[in-house]
């Protein structure tokens, strides 16, 4: 009966995430164990492509094989590995698999198997149960024929990828950024995955894009993307902080001098400009530079040249332009302090990061990615999340976006080491360690929204105001319900099964 659930689902039209997504909920029912993660291996690290029966923020986790033993040993394996449930490995589930609210159990019965593609090693299969005795040698025998079909849809899902990726990619070639390069966007939201199939798109061509969004949502890891994407691949991505270059020294920094240009101008020195040649260069905070320089980016965007200060001969650059602001560019044009015809060179595609907030449960699953570099850090068996503080997480409005999580996730660990939780058990996070009372929540109400804010809900269409305000409704809820998703319909008097439907369709689960 699981043969052919699975080889239905092998052979099904489905999106690759749908059928491997399927594919760990079918063995989750079959082995009738607490979670089924399939994991891939990328660069030492192991990375959840598909988990069923772990809390959600576990798709946000990186499992340093150095660091974990069990895992370790799975992959050096060609047959399946059991664990005993008296083994003295530290299991990187502990206190992640679901369960009824209470005190987070250890996994008591643990096995996994590695999967090969094409010959090499892809990652693994991993099955962990609370109850010891879950698993025997008929489940491992089980384990290792249901692996070949688990590697089969691997294939499938990596075939399609590639297909994809040819048709996206200039004269038919194909190269693949290492995720370590320029870091890793996470989050699986409706509003993230649209805007990077869009990035996608728009990356193919050499158009000049403007990034705008708050502060804090990984501008710079958009750019990287961009760049990767782009045919301009394989040549540099120079980074420029406009908003740590002093005026004196701007010019230089960008477009380079000869010797004697100014005091202390002891050599020829190239700019930014020409570093990037071939590549792309990234104007961080770009509403940052002076107008004079404004002026004279201007003219090296309008001609495709630059000159070196203190010399006659400009130069020619083949460089394409990717800028980001957290401010409001058009604002700072009716304002006189940006170029108006700057400003439209560098908008010819503008594309807005969406702030935290409105990604919906990606703060759990980016929750999950720090809370594993602070175990890890830290040397805790175990770091996760409470139900309720979950909620609060999901309820913040987080002003300061990716990078505010970070901190708060930071803080929140030390203070639980502060408070007694030992190292070698499973630390579970509170509310009250997160230390949210003095940022503003997603359900209340500010006192004074700034000019920018006001505009962008005005300008919104109709129907993302009434999705925005779908989604505070249902986190409030749950905020108020510690994470219950039956005592939060109630509260918004609806049906719980439309509720998580909806939930699904605005990006919240």
């Amino acid at each position: 009966m699981l043969d052919d659930s699975l080889l239905a689902d092998l052979s099904a039209d489905l999106p690759s995430a749908v059928r491997l997504q399927r594919l760990v909920r079918t063995l989750r029912e079959g082995f009738r164990c607490g979670a089924v993660c399939l994991l891939r291996l990328q660069e030492g690290m192991l990375v959840p492509v598909a988990v069923e029966g772990l809390v959600r923020e576990a798709l946000g986790r990186r499992f340093d094989v150095a660091r974990h033993p069990r895992l370790a040993t799975i992959l050096t394996s060609r047959r399946a590995t059991r664990f005993p449930p008296d083994s003295t490995l530290p299991d990187p589930y502990d206190g992640l698999v679901e369960q009824q609210p209470g005190e987070p159990l250890h996994v008591h019965d643990c096995m996994g198997i590695s999967l090969h593609v094409e010959g090499e090693p892809w990652g693994v299969l991993t099955l962990d149960a609370l109850v010891a005795g879950t698993f025997d040698e008929s489940s491992q025998t089980s384990l290792e024929r249901f692996a070949l079909l688990v590697e089969a849809a691997v294939r499938v899902s990596r075939m399609e990828q590639e297909v994809r990726a040819l048709r996206m990619a200039p004269h038919g070639t194909v190269t693949h950024a290492k995720s370590g390069d320029g870091g890793e966007i996470l989050g699986h939201s409706t509003e993230l995955q649209r805007l990077l199939r869009e990035l996608d798109v728009v990356a193919d061509s050499d158009l000049p894009v403007l990034l705008s969004g708050e502060t804090g949502v990984g501008k710079e890891l958009f750019a990287w993307r961009l760049h990767q994407r782009s045919p301009r691949r394989k040549r540099p991505l120079v980074q420029v902080n406009c908003a740590a270059l002093p005026e004196t020294l701007a010019e230089s920094e960008l477009f380079g001098h000869v010797k004697g240009a100014f005091s202390g101008a002891s050599a020829d020195r190239a700019g930014r400009f020409e570093a990037a040649e071939g590549g792309s260069l990234f104007l961080d905070e770009v509403g940052e530079l002076p107008l004079t320089i404004q002026a004279k980016l201007l003219r090296a965007l309008q001609n495709g040249e630059v000159q070196r200060l203190g010399e006659d001969t400009p130069r020619r650059v083949d460089v394409r332009i990717i800028a980001a602001t957290n401010r409001q560019l058009a604002d700072g044009v009716r304002d006189g302090h940006f170029r108006a015809d700057l400003y439209h060179r560098l908008s010819v595609y503008p594309v807005l990061i969406p702030p935290l907030r409105e990604r919906g449960s990606d703060v759990l699953v980016l929750a999950g990615h720090f809370l594993e570099i602070n175990r890890a850090r830290l040397g805790v068996r175990s770091l996760r999340l409470s139900s309720a503080a979950e909620a609060a997480l999901l309820a913040y409005h987080w002003p300061g976006n990716i990078r505010e999580l970070e901190h708060v996730i930071s803080r929140a660990a030390i203070k639980a080491l502060g408070h007694g939780a030992r190292r070698d058990d499973i630390v579970t996070l509170q509310p009250e360690w997160l230390d949210l009372s003095h940022g503003q929540p997603l359900n209340a109400t500010p006192g004074k929204a700034s000019r920018a804010e006001t505009v962008d809900e005005v300008e919104q269409p109709l129907r993302h105001q009434v999705e925005f305000a779908q989604r505070q409704a249902i986190r409030s809820a749950l905020a108020a319900c510690n994470g219950s998703w039956a005592k939060a319909a109630r509260r918004l008097a609806v049906d719980p099964s439309n509720l998580h439907k909806l939930a699904r369709r605005l990006g919240i689960k």
